[in-house]
């Protein structure tokens, strides 16, 4: 099978794992054309994987390309805080492997983000935010929090709508 990345992170992906789940292989193709995607498998299938690595190939290209917005891009939403650094730490390990920690910053969000982190994120925003859902409201709600999700001048991040 091809994989639908760029030649760095496809290279990864073969040495490190040989040949994608079938959850992955299944799920990156409308993943990769922009659809919406939701992946229901097994603990242990892949399904993880199957959605960051698509958007850490992404975030590579838009840096590659001196392209990459400083402005949060991946939001994801755990349910619980400890999955959440769960995830932070598996997310860390393809970044180092693949050359590119330095070049994207991923962090977690949640109750328990001391303050002075919480307004680090304020002015250096992560390009992948890990946040809990009662976060993640938090951030919609509070003006100066929700200024690293709201659209960049070039149009990137979140479109945030107010009634």
């Amino acid at each position: 099978m091809s994989l639908p990345f760029s030649p760095r992170v496809a290279e990864w992906f073969r040495e490190r794992f040989g040949s994608p789940t079938p959850v992955q292989a299944a799920g990156w193709p409308p993943i990769t054309c922009g659809e919406s995607t939701l992946i229901a498998a097994p603990t242990g299938s892949g399904k993880t994987l199957a959605a960051f690595l698509c958007a850490i190939d992404r975030l590579l290209r838009l840096e590659a390309a001196g392209e990459l917005p400083d402005t949060t891009q991946v939001v994801y939403v755990s349910p619980l805080k400890a999955l959440g650094n769960d995830i932070q730490r598996n997310l860390l390990a393809p970044l180092a492997e693949l050359g590119a920690s330095e070049l994207l910053r991923v962090l977690v969000r949640t109750g328990d983000t001391p303050p002075a982190a919480r307004a680090a994120m304020i002015r250096r925003p992560p390009h992948v935010l890990i946040t809990t859902p009662e976060s993640l409201y938090i951030l919609l709600t509070a003006e100066k929090s929700r200024g690293f999700l709201a659209r960049d001048p070039d149009g990137h991040g979140l479109q945030i709508i107010e009634r």
